[in-house]
């Protein structure tokens, strides 16, 4: 059964994604926590498949454009894949309780991070690519292997992640690369990433099919609706606002 609350949930989701291009899992995954009431397991592993989905049709956009490096995301993979196995067994064997205050404080800091990234990558970006323009053209695969790993772990535990901090991460080890290949080089690594966490999670049993169909029934028709208003919404209005949003929900989350 489809529950309307959810759809309606999907559909503002949704909405902001089309404006802003933020990851929905920074919204979704907190908004079924805390306004919800669904158990953390649940929000992500179904927040996980959600957003397998979305991502998919953008990966298909970007890569009829030609605008994907698949380079970057096999070397994305090849760190993400092995450390989501490995999160996706601890918390197969960690308790409900454990688990659910685990993804409640990694998801609190998350977003923090993801707020902080979202209103300073400019300035981080300026700070750090000199500073590690040396190692990154020395060592490029294994600081973007490391990289995927490290999105691995965070999106698998907390389905948030590779849209924020990745794409800041991204920006500082590929300079010249042009910023919309990184762009569709993030969200073609995010399809395999959310789907092979998204069905671990299946497989434990954290996972709301009635609750998935719901979003996407909102999300779907409001992603469509907000790319098409994008243009007439300033970006400089809305970051800072959605940046703030997440900040104060990742503080919630925490205390």
């Amino acid at each position: 059964m489809i529950d309307w609350h959810y759809s309606l949930a999907g559909v503002l989701v949704g909405l902001v994604v089309g404006l802003t291009g933020v990851g929905g899992g920074s919204l979704m995954t907190p908004l079924l926590v805390l306004v919800f009431g669904v158990a953390p397991a649940t929000a992500v592993g179904t927040d996980l498949l959600y957003a397998s989905a979305t991502k998919a049709v953008g990966t298909t956009v970007h890569g009829w454009r030609g605008t994907v490096s698949w380079k970057v995301v096999a070397r994305l993979a090849m760190g993400s894949v092995p450390a989501t196995i490995v999160t996706l067994f601890a918390i197969g064997a960690s308790s409900k309780a454990h688990t659910g205050y685990a993804i409640s404080v990694v998801l609190g800091v998350v977003l923090i991070l993801s707020a902080i990234a979202a209103l300073f990558r400019s300035r981080i970006v300026a700070y750090l690519t000199p500073r590690v323009d040396n190692v990154g053209r020395e060592h490029p695969v294994i600081l973007t292997i490391l990289l995927g790993a490290v999105l691995g772990a965070l999106v698998s535990l907390t389905s948030v992640g590779a849209g924020a901090l990745g794409m800041t991460a991204l920006l500082i080890l590929y300079p010249d690369l042009p910023v919309n290949k990184l762009v569709g080089s993030d969200i073609a690594h995010a399809v395999p990433l959310t789907l092979l966490a998204g069905t671990g999670h299946w497989l434990l049993g954290s996972v709301d099919g009635a609750l998935l169909v719901s979003l996407l029934c909102g999300s779907i028709p409001g992603i469509i609706a907000g790319s098409l208003i994008s243009s007439r919404v300033s970006d400089r209005f809305l970051s800072p606002i959605l940046a703030t949003v997440l900040l104060l929900v990742g503080i919630k989350l925490l205390f």
